[in-house]
């Protein structure tokens, strides 16, 4: 069997490139996990979430993965919060940990194969210094250990920088060891109340850059397929990674490049230091989990997406109309028997073009695109069917039914019980607007007694009592249930 041909966008070459894996038939993966400081905001996850969908497609195609996205437990950020809040940094790191796995979670992300930790990868880190400062790539200061820049004569082959205009940016600090604006330290020497292991220079901590460059290669081997992460990662953390790992071992250290664009909030670039972040925690307090899923990968993952109360209201909305027709479809076939036979129409075709899109470099935004035809063709089928062979009817909804589900390994979407999520998404549109429960019931009782009497003028008259509460009301073969209805724009 052939393998899939897919292409992915490699910011080494800045252009598609078809995956031809190292090993055929398995793709090795790594992403830059969080730096465990704190909660984690949007940006990070549609970062972790538009690479959750690559490592899912690449298996429901077929592929070995090993996925690995490391955290960032030893850093200037975590020490700084720790001294803050008063606790240990490995204290407030681990609490982040299990912060950060709890919004994983929720966000419907899996597990990687290997979630390491610089506080656990500190031999391989010094390993990979001991070989630069041997090999004259870097040099020690005081208990410091700086990368030379101007050794690698590929330096920026990634970012595709102008090393002299990145000079003329760059000062050395007062205090500073380092010989060139541009090295960058891959060992720190310690201070009082920081974390320090032993080392050949002395006690001390990794820099940033380094562990990355460690965790790849202890788990993925010194070259690997794909290394991943956010778009303001390519300058410097990338490009440093690239130039420890290939200077320390001479091989190229990953095939494809991959990053994901920014998030904009509003139309202006979410960024701490201007304070505009949103926490994911604070985002799902208000919105479904996957409709806020649905909205990172309504856009491709390289593009900028706008962050804002109404593309996520019309997420929701989406997310509610998809839920509603599989209740619809639900309700129609499940546990039933058809019997074998013929298909109406094409509904084949909604997987194949659904497969077209995420081959052409994982484009969710075309993919959902292909669902929209799918939910829409079910719609069709369950309302008004174009043909009166029922079991005919049975069958196609069937088939359209599982290639929901098969869809759904790979965007972690329609996963819940139709009924839960519906009632669910009305259960907090009720609590935000404050809708009166109880005489909900009471009208929608008066509306079933005043149709069972054939007084339809009196069941159209509460009709629009409950749409004046904010309540709309649908009639299906299984009963009447409502909603609350989606606010004026």
């Amino acid at each position: 069997m052939a393998p899939p041909s897919i292409r992915l966008f490699n910011t080494m070459s800045m252009q598609k490139e078809p995956l031809e894996p190292l090993v055929p038939g398995e793709v090795k993966v790594y992403v830059c996990g969080p730096t465990v400081y704190s909660y984690i905001h949007i940006g990070n996850a549609r970062t972790f979430t538009s690479f959750d969908v690559v490592v899912r497609y690449l298996r429901y195609r077929g592929f070995k993965v090993t996925y690995v996205r490391n955290y960032t437990d030893v850093d200037d950020k975590i020490i700084k919060a720790a001294h803050e809040t008063g606790e240990a940094p490995v204290d407030l790191a681990s609490r982040f940990v299990e912060a950060f796995r709890e919004d994983a979670r929720a966000l419907h992300l899996r597990e990687p194969d290997v979630s390491p930790r610089v506080s656990e990868t500190i031999p391989e880190i010094v390993a990979i210094i001991q070989t630069l400062v041997d090999k004259g790539y870097a040099y020690e200061a005081k208990g410091d250990v700086y990368f030379a820049v101007d050794k690698d004569e590929d330096y920026a082959k990634l970012s595709k920088r102008n090393l002299d205009d990145l000079c003329q940016g760059e000062r050395v600090q007062p205090g500073d060891l380092k010989r060139q604006p541009l090295d960058f330290a891959l060992w720190k020497a310690a201070k009082p109340g920081e974390p320090s292991w032993d080392s050949p220079w002395g006690k001390g901590r990794p820099g940033w850059h380094i562990e990355c460059s460690a965790m790849s290669e202890k788990f993925l081997g010194r070259t690997f397929d794909i290394h991943g992460g956010a778009l303001d990662l390519i300058f410097p953390h990338h490009e440093n990674e690239i130039a420890q790992s290939e200077s320390a071992t001479g091989q190229t250290m990953a095939k494809y490049w991959m990053h994901c664009g920014f998030l904009d909030l509003e139309g202006a670039k979410m960024s701490k230091s201007l304070g505009n972040v949103v926490r994911l925690r604070d985002a799902l307090a208000k919105v479904d989990a996957e409709a806020l899923r649905f909205f990172f990968l309504s856009t491709h993952y390289r593009h900028p997406l706008n962050f804002g109360e109404k593309a996520l209201q019309d997420a929701e909305g989406r997310m509610e109309y998809f839920y509603e027709t599989l209740r619809k479809v639900d309700e129609r076939v499940a546990g039933k028997d058809f019997g074998k036979g013929p298909l109406h129409g094409e509904p084949a075709r909604f997987l194949t073009e659904f497969e077209s899109a995420m081959d052409d470099d994982f484009n969710t935004a075309g993919a959902l695109g292909a669902l929209s035809g799918l939910f829409g063709f079910m719609n069709e089928l369950t309302d008004k069917p174009p043909v009166k062979d029922k079991p005919l009817v049975g069958r196609t909804l069937q088939a359209l039914r599982e290639q929901v589900r098969e869809t759904s390994r790979v965007l972690g979407l329609f996963e819940d019980d139709p009924g839960a999520w519906l009632l669910r998404r009305r259960d907090r549109a009720v609590r935000e607007r404050g809708i009166d429960v109880a005489e909900v019931e009471r009208l929608l009782a008066e509306r079933t007694a005043a149709r069972a009497a054939k007084d339809f003028a009196k069941a159209d008259q509460v009709r629009g009592a409950l749409k004046t509460l904010g309540v709309d009301i649908m009639d299906t073969p299984a009963g009447t249930s409502w909603k609350v209805a989606a606010p004026a724009s």
